[in-house]
């Protein structure tokens, strides 16, 4: 079992940056490739990034792709999403998720076994 927990949540503004983390507690962290995934009101959640258990190849959405960033430290049992540039189209709930057996970078909702409760950025332009 795992525990997943986001911070970072926040209001800014268009063209501003914001980094969520996501803290992981139970079984061990690097045994998890970590996703985040986003979910605006009215929308489907929507694959955002993900990183593999050793960190080294990450995989993005491309509406997302060359403005976030995905970063895991497995030491500290904690994965980051660093968010520049942001657009107004950027706002949605963020979850981040971790996943057991969905290959190296997965990218579908149902290869994640466990999931955060969420945080809400919000991007005013």
């Amino acid at each position: 079992q795992v525990r997943l927990v986001e911070s970072g949540k926040g209001l800014v503004q268009a063209g501003d940056s914001l980094r969520l983390s996501c803290a992981a507690s139970g079984r061990t962290f690097s045994s998890y490739a970590v996703g985040w995934f986003r979910q605006a009101p009215g929308k489907e959640r929507e694959f955002v990034a993900a990183i593999s258990r050793g960190g080294k190849i990450t995989k993005y959405g491309d509406s997302v792709k060359d403005r976030f960033t995905i970063s895991r430290d497995n030491a500290k049992n904690t994965v980051y999403l660093q968010m520049n540039s942001l657009k107004p189209e950027d706002t949605a709930v963020y979850y981040c998720a971790a996943s057991e057996t969905g290959g190296l970078t997965p990218d579908m909702t149902y290869d994640y076994n466990y999931w955060g409760q969420g945080t809400q950025v919000t991007v005013s332009s």
